[in-house]
């Protein structure tokens, strides 16, 4: 099998998407982008394990880089993939049509189409987005290969339903213990039950008002939540420990550590302990690239830019001093559901956005 880049972009997303690749599971798709960038002649194409990258060198000035996963969720009996009827027009339907091989094909098909870019470009197609961070592909090359990721802005094929949207949220997560005493349940009252002891830990997180932060004129919403809780050893003894993990999505304005320090004085009295953590990202409109894509975008669709509402690898460009942008088909809302589906609509505008910005 191989991939024919030159096909319509129904044909080429149904192809990817038949492609099983699970997190971890990636080789197989690895290997058909990798054969197919390479049968393109112009293109410089590395790897790393199941990551490719191809770019051109031309000499521009400036440098895009356009970056895809390959991987996606555990199947949910929705493929092979289908070409259906909507209300709203023709969609493609399948594991993988939102997240996000519907943003992999169209990146796949301006690097067919493409030749002669008026900036140098470099495509990269990484593995294992859909799983912890430490195993992301993309993060990967960044420790290991930066020069094979840098450039002058990025766009990233995440699906935002052929919007634009700037930079994106940080994450971090934390552990507020709650303590107790263990005591016999039969003699309770000689315990303190600290899974009760939870019950202000709550409250206060149930009180809490998120803010709506203007970062560059794009507003994004920050959100605090218990995602989970466990206490107790037994049926029949007090809890002398209660764990409440707490998930905080917070605006790029505010770095980890201000994050943390936040969450920390609202849990004052509690050991909180911070267990995982991600920086968000800047808009980045302001530069001449994003705001040129962002022009295209809007006289394309009429959609001015907003911001994105989670956490995507647009950071990890960030984090290069790389500003990106999110830009992809498929409304973000059905990623990994069983039902996940993009209209054709979507895939044919992202495709002529970037081209027409990419040949400006």
């Amino acid at each position: 099998m191989a991939l024919d880049l030159s096909a319509d972009l129904v044909t080429l997303t149904r192809a990817l998407c038949d492609v099983p690749s699970v997190s971890g599971a990636e080789r197989q798709i690895a290997d058909l982008v990798h054969g197919a960038l390479s049968g393109l002649g112009y293109l410089e194409v590395l790897r790393d394990g199941d990551a490719v990258v191809a770019r051109t060198h031309l000499a521009r000035g400036r440098r895009v880089v356009l970056a895809g996963h390959l991987d996606t969720v555990p199947v949910a009996a929705n493929l092979p993939s289908e070409l259906r009827d909507s209300a709203d027009g023709p969609v493609v339907w399948g594991r993988g049509t939102v997240d996000m091989k519907g943003g992999v094909a169209v990146l796949l098909a301006l690097a067919a189409a493409v030749p002669e870019p008026s900036a140098d470009l470099t495509y990269v197609f990484y593995d294992a987005e859909e799983v912890e961070a430490d195993r992301n592909g993309l993060g990967r090359l960044v420790a290991r290969h930066p020069d094979w990721v840098a450039g002058d802005m990025a766009v990233l094929g995440e699906p935002t339903a052929g919007a634009l949207e700037g930079g994106c949220n940080g994450t971090l997560r934390v552990e507020v213990v709650v303590p107790g005493r263990a005591a016999h349940s039969a003699r309770s009252w000689l315990g303190v039950n600290a899974v009760h002891g939870a019950a202000e830990v709550l409250h206060r997180l149930v009180e809490y008002r998120p803010r709506e932060v203007d970062v560059d004129g794009l507003v994004y919403r920050e959100g605090l939540n218990a995602v989970g809780i466990r206490g107790g050893v037994a049926g029949n003894v007090i809890p002398d420990e209660c764990v409440v993990t707490v998930n905080y999505r917070f605006a790029p304005s505010r770095s980890e550590h201000e994050a943390f320090e936040h969450v920390s004085a609202l849990f004052d009295g509690y050991e909180v302990r911070l267990t995982d953590s991600a920086p968000g990202a800047r808009p980045g409109l302001d530069r001449p690239e994003a705001a040129g894509l962002a022009a295209v975008v809007a006289g394309l669709t009429g959609r001015p830019p907003r911001a994105k509402q989670g956490w995507t690898d647009v950071a990890r460009f960030a984090g290069l001093g790389v500003p990106a942008v999110n830009f992809g088909p498929g409304d973000p809302s059905l990623a990994h559901a069983d039902d996940e589906h993009t209209p054709v609509a979507d895939l044919t505008v992202c495709f002529e956005a970037l081209r027409a910005w990419l040949t400006a």
